[in-house]
């Protein structure tokens, strides 16, 4: 009888929680990553908020570029700190489990970002491409009111995103297998645990990601193709130099990008008892954001200029310091 009351109760338990194994398999190295983490997501938040910060406040990147990268730097923000404070609990102690709802919200907020981010990589290198193919139509095609349109497409492509995949993931019953073999509330180990055919799940998710994973970047790659074309065409060694500098930060980026995605996505199945996958994820979730505001700070002289002189304080060198700036770049 006890036991027929607990098989009763069982399938109900995961509309309550989940349980996130995560590292438990490996508890030596729990306290290690619980160090590693934290110190990472505290670099991440100050990072990001300083290329925010600097965006904004000096008038020389009031431009389309930094517009899109003060995005970005937000975006990362909002990324790491859906999963981030969850993975510190999981690894701080014996308690492995996650609300219901707590899954569902960090499920939609991870579908949701990371679907924005692929959009606004493509939206920042059709920047780079009308820079730097159209530099002379450059302000007026790339007006304030046509980049504020461009980010609200790619917020709401994550959102319709989130929406459509979301219900899906969390929808099949898990027949009392609430235990999840990772670290946060993905969809690929929510969909695992799943006791009923998936095929439906995965077909739907795979065309969502060819919409918003492959489309944005075949768009990111015919952008790339064009400028390339056009920098070859630039006879001065500095022009060519200035060209590929002014891109390098985001085809960086880009890569770190898109290359962790296919990593993480092309694996032959989670079977190993080494599970790449989760180390994978800790890599897109923890150290790509950190690496952002480091790769656009340490590439771009605007970026170093623009905090040398918010450091310094002094408004007026820093007034004719922009103005100067301003007239190299339209020379």
């Amino acid at each position: 009888g006890h036991d027929l009351t607990v098989l009763e109760l069982e399938p109900r338990s995961c509309q309550e929680q989940f349980v996130l194994l995560g590292f438990s398999d490996r508890p030596q190295l729990e306290q290690t990553l619980f160090v590693f983490v934290l110190i990472f997501y505290l670099v991440t938040l100050v990072g990001n908020t300083v290329i925010i910060l600097v965006s904004r406040l000096d008038p020389c990147l009031r431009t389309p570029m930094y517009f899109f990268l003060t995005n970005l730097s937000f975006l990362d923000l909002c990324f790491t700190t859906s999963s981030v404070p969850q993975l510190l609990f999981n690894l701080g102690g014996p308690d492995k489990t996650i609300s219901y709802t707590g899954c569902a919200i960090q499920l939609f907020m991870f579908l949701g970002l990371g679907g924005t981010e692929c959009v606004l990589l493509a939206v920042m290198a059709y920047d780079r491409f009308a820079a730097i193919c159209e530099p002379l139509r450059y302000s007026i095609v790339m007006r304030p009111r046509l980049c504020w349109k461009l980010v609200s497409v790619t917020w709401g492509v994550g959102l319709l995103n989130s929406l459509a995949m979301s219900p899906v993931t969390m929808r099949p019953p898990r027949c009392g297998n609430c235990e999840g073999k990772h670290f946060l509330c993905e969809m690929p180990a929510l969909i695992k645990i799943a006791c009923v055919d998936s095929v439906g799940v995965e077909t739907t998710a795979f065309i969502l990601s060819v919409m918003i994973v492959l489309a944005p970047l075949a768009l990111t790659l015919v952008s790339y193709s064009c400028i390339a074309m056009a920098v070859l065409h630039v006879k001065s060694a500095t022009g060519r130099r200035k060209a590929f500098s002014t891109c390098g930060s985001h085809l960086t980026v880009v890569s770190l990008f898109y290359g962790n995605i296919i990593c993480m996505y092309m694996q032959p199945g989670n079977n190993s008892s080494r599970d790449p996958g989760k180390f994978l994820t800790l890599f897109y979730n923890l150290v790509t954001p950190r690496l952002n505001p480091v790769i656009y700070t340490l590439r771009n002289k605007d970026v170093k200029g623009a905090l040398r002189r918010l450091v310094s304080r002094k408004e007026g060198d820093g007034d004719s310091s922009c103005l100067l700036l301003l007239l190299n770049r339209n020379k």
